[in-house]
C-alpha cells in the first residue's frame, strides 16, 4: 500500500487528474488503450447506462501492454465489451495509436470513415490520464464537447487493481509533468496547476519517483 509519508502528496495528484466531470449522454465513447482493462470495464458500464450508442477503442501496444494484451489493446478491449453484452456492431476499433494524441486523431478518422457525426464524446482512460486526455483532445479537436471518465475506484482500490504501488505513483508523477510540458510543446491546451499540486509533484520527484518523467 501507499506509504503514509507519501499518501497526502499522492492523493493530491490523484485528485488533480480526476476532471470530476458530471456525465451526460454523448454521441460516442472513446476508450484509450493502456495496460488497464478498467478502461473497457467503464466503457461497458456507461454503454449499458445509455451514455453513448457507440464505442471506439483505440490503441496498439506498448512495452507495458504487449504481455497482457498480445493482440493489441483495442482488440482486447473490444473482446471484453462484446463478452459483456455490447453488440459487436456498436464497437469500432483502431489499432495503430501508440500515444494519446494518436488515440484522438485516429479515433476521429475512424468516426469520419463510418460517417458518424460526433459533436460530443466521453473519453475513458486510466484515472490519472483524464486531465491529459482532455487537454490533448481539446488541442486536436477544439470544437468537440469533451467529458472524461474512468472506473470509479478509490486510490487504494486502484493500486490494488494494478498490483504495483510504485508504478502507480510513477505514472501519476509522469502525467503531472506532462500537463505542463506537453502544453509548452504544443501537444495540449494549457491546464491550471495549483501550487499544492506542483509542490506535491516536486516532493514525489525528490522521493525518487522519476521513472516516467520525460
Amino acid at each position: 500500500m501507499i506509504r503514509e509519508d507519501l499518501r497526502v502528496d499522492v492523493e493530491t495528484l490523484w485528485d488533480y487528474h480526476d476532471m470530476h466531470h458530471e456525465l451526460r449522454p454523448c454521441d460516442v465513447g472513446i476508450g484509450l488503450g493502456s495496460h488497464d482493462l478498467g478502461v473497457a470495464v467503464v466503457a461497458v458500464d456507461l454503454f449499458h447506462q445509455a451514455m453513448f450508442p457507440r464505442i471506439v477503442f483505440t490503441g496498439a501496444n506498448a512495452p507495458t501492454t504487449i504481455d497482457r494484451f498480445p493482440r493489441g489493446e483495442a482488440v482486447h478491449y473490444r473482446e471484453y465489451a462484446i463478452e459483456n453484452g455490447v453488440p459487436p456492431e456498436s464497437v469500432l476499433i483502431e489499432t495503430r495509436a501508440t500515444n494519446t494524441a494518436e488515440n484522438i486523431r485516429f479515433a476521429r478518422e475512424v468516426l469520419a470513415e463510418h460517417k458518424i457525426k460526433t459533436r460530443s464524446v466521453i473519453i475513458m482512460s486510466r484515472p490519472y490520464q483524464q486531465r491529459r486526455a482532455f487537454a490533448t483532445c481539446k488541442k486536436l479537436w477544439p470544437e468537440l464537447d469533451v467529458l472524461c471518465a474512468s472506473r470509479p475506484l478509490s486510490l487504494d482500490d486502484y493500486v490494488v487493481s494494478i498490483g504495483d504501488v510504485n508504478r502507480v505513483i510513477n505514472m501519476l508523477v509522469g502525467d503531472t509533468q506532462r500537463i505542463e510540458v506537453y502544453a509548452e510543446r504544443g501537444f495540449a491546451i494549457a491546464q491550471h496547476m495549483p501550487d499544492e499540486v506542483r509542490a506535491a509533484y516536486r516532493r514525489l520527484v525528490n522521493a525518487g519517483f522519476t521513472s516516467r518523467l520525460v
